[in-house]
């Protein structure tokens, strides 16, 4: 053999060689797509407020902290720690090991710039009200120290921030601009980062393995298709022929069918998402005795053992049992009466009923749809001419934001401590998503946050808890036990709050 001809033979093995390298790190990449309900319609990080944008979002910017419910409490990631400097002050010192894609470090220009100019001054941002909630300034002390300045005394801060607050980079949004640096050149702290986002399709996050988080856990897959698919029997079915590895929220009726693949499992969670029906203060429910009237004329008991089938557990307030200050005594709670209801209504001058629309999700909630359409005929026996919206949820989702919707049905997730939440929907001015307005009620929030003693604090919440049942602007219904659909190549441990972090998911 001629030395030509041995040296093209070397090169072509030589070749093979490298293709057959590649080929097998190619295979050895680990993918998992996860069939998810809620909307993703905006490549603006700050521009929603939805729990499953908060979770993916902070997987890719570096969760600021986060709430461990082993545990029962917060602990740090992104900021390593923090302290109450004084009821009015917080300092929080970041983890020196996270970097930008680009190899740059996150720093408290960076948190400073989300907090003050993305979440709580953009005028795009969905975010002030359950992320910066009671702050009004942060400032950074020095590269890895940040303060945080509230209005008043702020003891449950905490519960804005961790797993809410995303952080990008200053210097991508001041070389590219806001849109540019969101769309082209996400620039996050975070164990993945984004590869792809087609809004209203699907979200694509690829690992960094050289991450210290990702670094914890080498079993965490290397690319997290997030699909939005609202229709359950659609989800089910795509988790049966393997197009995906996660399906969330698995209705209990359907769940048999997954039960029954030799290579699918069932994984259920007690949720910390209230559900409940959410009334504006506008005619007929600027009276509270149609508000109340609403609320008796709901059979939650029967709603959870029939169609839920006992996967859900009833609230007899905004929260219950395991929620941070929950109060078993609560008083009063809105039974089940469908004749108390027919009198209220003729004290609020409806003696022969009156009509009312009530807004639904499809798809984004389990069994929403069939859930409120179950609640239809308990109203029109109580005295209501009840009939039923379904519109689309990003529609339905963006009208309740701008406070258009005067009667529909919601969850809040997330509420490990109900202060956020409860200021969110029901603090005077804070959010136009049910407007309702009580001086009463703002005080008690006030002196809750305000109160640094838990004992104290409870008692305070209690009472502003008492009152929102009274006064029945939102109906609170139930927490579900979400029904989760894996394949067995995955092991994952859903969350109460039903957030999503990609490093939790382990592949075999």
């Amino acid at each position: 053999m001629n030395r030509y001809l041995s040296r093209h033979i070397a090169a072509g093995l030589a070749g093979l060689f490298l293709l057959a390298s590649a080929a097998s790190h190619v295979a050895a990449q680990t993918r998992v797509s996860i069939g998810v309900t809620e909307t993703i319609e905006t490549h603006n990080p700050y521009g929603d407020s939805v729990s499953l944008l908060y979770g993916i979002w902070s997987e890719i910017t570096g969760p600021f902290c986060t709430y461990n419910y082993e545990k029962g409490d917060f602990e740090g990631r992104l900021a390593d720690r923090w302290k109450v400097q004084n009821p009015t002050t917080w300092l929080f010192y970041l983890n020196q090991n996270y970097k930008f894609n680009d190899g740059t470090p996150v720093t408290s220009d960076d948190v400073v710039h989300s907090m003050m100019t993305r979440v709580i001054n953009d005028p795009q941002s969905k975010q002030k009200a359950s992320v910066a909630g009671p702050i009004v300034k942060a400032e950074a002390v020095d590269k890895y120290t940040v303060k945080f300045t509230t209005d008043q005394p702020a003891a449950p801060l905490l519960g804005f921030v961790c797993d809410r607050l995303i952080v990008t980079s200053k210097a991508a949004y001041d070389k590219y601009g806001k849109e540019a640096a969101d769309k082209e050149h996400m620039m996050g702290g975070g164990p993945y980062r984004l590869k792809e986002l087609i809004p209203g399709q699907r979200m694509v996050i690829a690992k960094r393995p050289d991450h210290p988080e990702a670094k914890k856990n080498p079993d965490a897959p290397d690319e997290v298709v997030y699909r939005v698919m609202r229709e359950t029997e659609q989800r089910v079915a795509a988790l049966l022929n393997g197009e995906i590895q996660i399906a969330q929220f698995i209705p209990p009726h359907l769940r048999q069918r997954v039960e029954k693949s030799p290579n699918l499992k069932i994984v259920g969670t007690d949720s910390v998402e209230i559900m409940f029906l959410a009334m504006q203060p506008k005619p007929p429910f600027d009276k509270k005795e149609v508000r109340q009237a609403v609320c008796h004329a709901i059979n939650r008991d029967q709603i959870i053992s029939t169609l839920l089938e006992g996967f859900a557990s009833r609230l007899d307030g905004p929260i219950g049992p395991g929620q941070y200050g929950y109060d078993p005594n609560l008083k009063p709670k809105m039974n089940y009466d469908p004749e108390k209801s027919k009198k209220l209504l003729a004290q609020a001058g409806y003696p022969n009923g009156v009509d009312v629309q009530l807004q639904t999700p499809v798809g984004r909630y389990t069994l929403d749809k069939q859930l409120t359409e179950a609640m239809i005929p308990m109203l029109n026996a109580a005295g209501f001419r009840a009939r039923l919206l379904t519109p689309e949820w990003p529609t339905l989702w963006a009208n309740v934001q701008k406070g258009t919707v005067p009667f529909y049905y919601m969850g809040r997730g997330s509420v490990q401590d109900p202060s956020a939440a409860l200021h969110q929907y029901f603090y005077t001015g804070e959010t136009p998503r049910i407007g309702y307005s009580n001086p009463k009620l703002d005080s008690l929030l006030d002196k809750e946050q305000a109160e640094f003693d838990p004992k104290k604090r409870k008692q305070y919440l209690s009472q502003a808890m008492s009152i929102l049942t009274e006064d029945a602007p939102a109906c609170f219904l139930w927490r579900h036990k979400l029904l989760w659909g894996l394949n067995n190549r995955v092991d994952y441990k859903p969350l109460p709050d039903a957030h999503i972090f990609a490093m939790d998911i382990k592949t075999k």
